[in-house]
């Protein structure tokens, strides 16, 4: 572990590392369709043919099918899986097994998404800019901008912003240049005392 903290702290190395994961990116993924900023905190199973756009991010463990879109700033944690709607299931008389795929619709995920943890998202779905996704969610249906959705099957909590020149002022932000970009800090565990 403080090996990749020094990396990340000296611009130099993590500029090299930034490099190095592009290079991975691209190359091992076969992922041509991604901003440079993009990024992947581990090992996952990815369909080349993904978009993602500026500063997007895909945690490890994650399963994401083809015909998927991703939008700046959005991030997906560990374990996201995007899939089904993969075998026709209808027809009378032939296992689903021998039933043949439907044809695949495509998925977008809006800018400045967050989906959380374990997360199931089923193809075809579109999430708009700026929701979140509680963990071990499952999404089958369109989410409205600025949602914040929980539950299997997920349904509204509440929205994100309330108040209408918040929502006005998010979207500018969206809308705007990319916006530079800042390293967070490490965690910092808060220390209890033991009595």
């Amino acid at each position: 572990m403080g090996i990749f903290r020094n990396i990340k702290s000296n611009d130099t190395l993590a500029a090299i590392y930034r490099a190095y994961k592009r290079f991975k990116i691209k190359y091992i993924y076969g992922l041509k369709n991604v901003h440079s900023t993009f990024n992947i905190g581990g090992k996952s199973r990815i369909s080349p043919d993904l978009i993602a756009d500026e500063y997007s991010y895909i945690s490890f463990g994650c399963l994401i099918y083809p015909g998927v879109t991703i939008g700046r700033y959005s991030m997906l944690a560990q374990n996201v899986q995007i899939i089904g709607s993969d075998h026709n299931y209808d027809k009378a008389g032939v296992p689903c097994t021998f039933s043949g795929r439907p044809v695949l619709q495509r998925t977008t995920i809006g800018r400045d998404v967050w989906i959380g943890a374990n997360v199931i998202i089923k193809t075809g779905v579109t999430i708009g800019d700026g929701s979140i996704i509680a963990s071990g969610s499952v999404i089958t249906k369109d989410v409205e901008r600025f949602s914040i959705i929980g539950g299997v099957p997920g349904k509204l909590i509440k929205m994100r912003f309330s108040d209408e020149r918040d929502i006005t002022k998010h979207i500018e932000m969206l809308d705007g240049p990319i916006l530079e970009n800042r390293r967070n800090s490490p965690l910092k565990l808060e220390a209890k005392k033991i009595i």
